[in-house]
């Protein structure tokens, strides 16, 4: 068991990234963001249309929780712990698997969404972050300006110019590039398995509804549970570590998001496998890492030492055991 450092090696040692000024690329950013969020909500309000005139069965339910379930770890374990930190090492095949998971989340391309989150973590809650609420608290109507741009506003602009070095690692890698490259295919996918499982069930209605649950309705979820940790964990919860930044643990994110939610733990230790270091913070996501490990298929998975963690805390120590990383 490797041990997770405070800082987080992947991190270059670089200036902030600036934005293009091309009005070309600011409408397309505009207009793929307007589309990307507001078509999951033209899906909720359809699942609500349905499930008013009972459109919905325990096979849409199925498919909207086991879909939910495998993009979100393609985020949570793939896009972030595996690609973007380094948390753990897997084989191939699953690395390619998460990264196609991740890809069925419609939140974009894995190296750019890597390269952004790199970019969050060297410049957090600073200029350069992209998507920090930077909201004084005494001032009503700037924080509210500021949670709506760490939650979703940030995607409207296009992507900073020269991202793509903070991801170098990635492109150097023909196979996941080309996972990159493919996301496309993978969120298409993302809405053709449940519609393919619904129409086996309950045919071409099955179809239509098993779109709806577990295509749209599970993006909207997705997206908004996501977003809150750029958002709400940036905001509002507790600190125990000390992070240099707003970032804090939230317990409601922390469930909804499979353990992305402990915020504060995520920033004090960015290397770390492990988000809910207490016993009562479940992590789904690093249970699913730990199965892993069991089972021989990951390896190098990094926790950070009962002393890293002692070591970090801006209070006095708690007397509960700190997790200790398995032999």
């Amino acid at each position: 068991m490797a041990t997770a450092n405070s800082l987080n090696p992947l991190s270059p040692n670089l200036p902030s990234p600036k934005l293009p000024v091309n009005s070309r690329e600011r409408i397309i950013a505009w207009v793929a963001t307007f589309i990307g969020v507001t078509v999951p909500v033209v899906g909720l309000v359809t699942a609500g249309i349905l499930l008013w005139g009972e459109g919905f069965h325990w096979v849409d339910l199925g498919l909207m929780t086991g879909m939910y379930l495998l993009t979100a770890l393609g985020i949570t374990v793939g896009y972030h712990r595996l690609f973007t930190h380094r948390a753990f090492q897997t084989i191939k095949p699953i690395k390619y698997t998460l990264g196609a998971l991740g890809s069925m989340a419609f939140q974009g391309p894995l190296i750019q969404w890597v390269g952004m989150h790199r970019m969050h973590h060297q410049f957090s809650d600073e200029d350069g972050d992209p998507h920090s609420p930077h909201a004084p608290r005494r001032r009503f109507l700037t924080r509210v300006r500021g949670f709506w741009h760490a939650h979703i506003g940030w995607a409207f602009a296009p992507m900073p110019a020269g991202m793509e070095r903070y991801a170098g690692d990635l492109i150097r890698d023909p196979g996941i590039n080309l996972v990159s490259r493919l996301f496309p295919f993978w969120a298409l996918l993302g809405f053709l398995i449940p519609a393919a499982i619904g129409f086996a069930f309950g045919g071409w209605n099955g179809a239509f509804t098993g779109f709806i649950w577990g295509g749209l309705v599970r993006i909207f979820i997705l997206h908004h549970a996501t977003w809150s940790v750029n958002s709400v964990c940036h905001l509002w919860g507790s600190q125990p570590y000390r992070s240099d930044d707003h970032s804090r643990n939230n317990p409601f994110v922390g469930i909804l998001a499979l353990g992305e939610g402990w915020h504060n733990n995520h920033h004090a230790f960015p290397s770390s496998a492990r988000h809910g270091l207490r016993w009562w913070q479940l992590d789904i996501s690093y249970l699913f890492i730990r199965g892993l490990e069991l089972c021989g298929l990951a390896w190098s998975v990094r926790l950070p030492s009962a002393e890293e963690q002692t070591a970090r805390l801006k209070t006095t120590p708690i007397t509960e055991p700190l997790p200790k990383p398995a032999p």
